[in-house]
């Protein structure tokens, strides 16, 4: 039989997944998800193994192929995806350097980046279209390994996450633009790695010849070892197609572009995102991103904890998930008596999380309402911003784990004051990834009406409340740009 299957894989910050679609129907033929676990670590760290991901890596792969059955002959590529940035360094031996990841919400580079922005900031947004900030490869591997960290043989190589698992699949270190430029390491007027950003990080030989060549997402960069393809149940040889970072492949599941869609991801970072024309003077956005296109930018607005505000409540109340907490919050009104939260419990730029007009009537409720309120406005916020910059984000989809919860996208629904779509498959990471796949075969397309793009919906806002609605938004801006400089304070930031 003809190959027809296509696997995405995607790592996200917490947990990997793998999915199996029919090339000509597009349908979802096998998935199976594994959790991450990550080590929380003083000073803000996390930290995921090399076990973990190996064994991650393997289960889902095994997994899919054991729900293909005589199918998975029929398997005709592959491609990876997965977040941005974070630290995935080789030693020597092309191992994990002391066997673990860093992950992009890691905050122990905070106080580099900090200082790397007052000196090269303005100078580098103008080059790479981002200033430092502290998941950065570059800036994680300064502060954590040294600035000799080249020199003296402990940085090797540095990958990204998709490229990682591209690495363990077919032996082949490459990347491209898309994970290259939204760590701040490509020129956006040129497209190519950027040697004053190298210079910037401090680390004494660091260039470009650490990472792999930059490859456009959809061309194949290896093929499944057979060492690999025995450990997953898979045949031997399957191309393995260069992906893109999570955000560009999620995007590219629901054709986000070809529509005219920014998008608003309700994942573990409050990520909101549009892809326009070329523009100049340039938007003073969190990021700009040459994604490999001479005409068109990814532009961002992001913060580095969204859900991630959610999963922490959820921990901290013992309750089972993050939709328990929303249960929890559904069960106050909007506002929580006067309760408000600062949603950066991962931090970002100094500011750290924090209730504001506690007391003594509140409730469990009232902290659950309080944190999901802010969890949602913050995406609203970064919405506004890339609207009031310009660019196309009127028409927007939710995408991300807290899209399958509808309550969560009426709210932002509301806060925006419009319609937004929402597309409440948790896949779309590991959909766009074997679109990739797809590409590198000549086969399909991810324009729009392919049967390969994930089903969106549409969420109205709660009309009855436009005004109660409105008026939280413009209140919890008030409370960001007025409190932030006090948890600013608190977490050291004045030092």
């Amino acid at each position: 039989m003809k190959p027809n299957i296509l696997i995405g894989i995607d790592m996200g910050s917490s947990s990997l997944k793998a999915l199996a679609l029919e090339a000509g129907s597009g349908r979802s033929i096998a998935l199976s998800r594994m959790p991450l676990p990550h080590d929380r670590l003083p000073g803000g760290g996390c930290e995921v193994g090399a076990t973990a991901i190996r064994t991650a890596l393997t289960h889902v792969l095994r997994d899919v192929a054991h729900q293909l059955g005589e199918r998975v002959t029929e398997v005709r590529a592959i491609g990876c995806t997965g977040h941005g940035a974070g630290l995935y360094a080789l030693d020597a031996r092309n191992e994990l350097v002391g066997g673990r990841a860093v992950a992009s919400t890691d905050q122990r580079a905070d106080a580099r980046a900090r200082s790397l922005a007052l000196g090269h900031g303005e100078a580098l947004f103008a080059d790479v279209g981002c200033r430092p900030w502290p998941g950065q490869p570059t800036v994680i591997a300064a502060a954590l390994l040294g600035t000799d960290a080249v020199q003296r043989g402990a940085v090797h190589r540095l990958l990204f996450a998709k490229d990682y698992l591209g690495f363990l699949l077919t032996g082949e270190i490459a990347t491209d633009a898309s994970d290259a430029s939204t760590a701040g390491l490509v020129s956006i007027a040129t497209g190519r790695w950027s040697q004053a950003a190298f210079d910037a990080s401090g680390i004494a030989e660091l260039g470009p010849q650490v990472f792999g060549p930059l490859v456009p997402s959809g061309e194949v960069i290896g093929r499944l070892r057979p060492s690999e393809a025995a450990l997953c149940g898979l045949p031997a040889g399957i191309p393995v197609a260069m992906g893109a970072i999570d955000l560009l492949a999620s995007m590219t599941a629901i054709c986000a572009e070809g529509r005219g869609r920014a998008v608003s991801v309700f994942g573990t970072w409050c990520v909101n995102a549009v892809i326009g024309p070329v523009i100049e003077p340039r938007p003073d956005v969190a990021a700009v991103v040459n994604f490999g296109r001479d005409d068109q930018r990814l532009y961002m607005e992001n913060s580095p904890s969204s859900m991630a505000n959610i999963a922490w409540l959820a921990g901290v109340l013992g309750l089972p998930d993050s939709r328990a907490v929303v249960d929890l919050a559904m069960s106050v009104p909007l506002g929580a008596g006067g309760l408000r939260f600062l949603p950066f419990v991962n931090g970002g730029g100094g500011v750290t999380a924090g209730f504001v007009g506690l007391k003594s009537h509140h409730t469990r409720g009232d902290m659950a309402r309080a944190v999901v309120d802010a969890v949602v406005a913050l995406h609203a916020r970064h919405a506004a911003r890339l609207a009031a910059c310009g660019l196309p984000a009127s028409a927007s989809t939710v995408l991300g784990g807290g899209a399958s919860d509808a309550r969560l996208v009426r709210l932002l629904a509301s806060f925006l004051g419009h319609p937004v779509e929402r597309c409440a498959d948790d896949e779309t990471g590991a959909r766009g990834a074997a679109i990739y796949a797809a590409m590198s075969q000549g086969i399909g397309h991810a324009g729009q009406g392919s049967a390969l793009l994930a089903p969106c919906d549409t969420v109205e806002p709660d009309a009855t409340e436009a005004c109660a609605h409105a008026d939280f938004n413009a209140g919890f801006n008030e409370l960001i740009d007025t409190m932030s400089p006090v948890f600013f304070h608190l977490s050291g930031g004045s030092k």
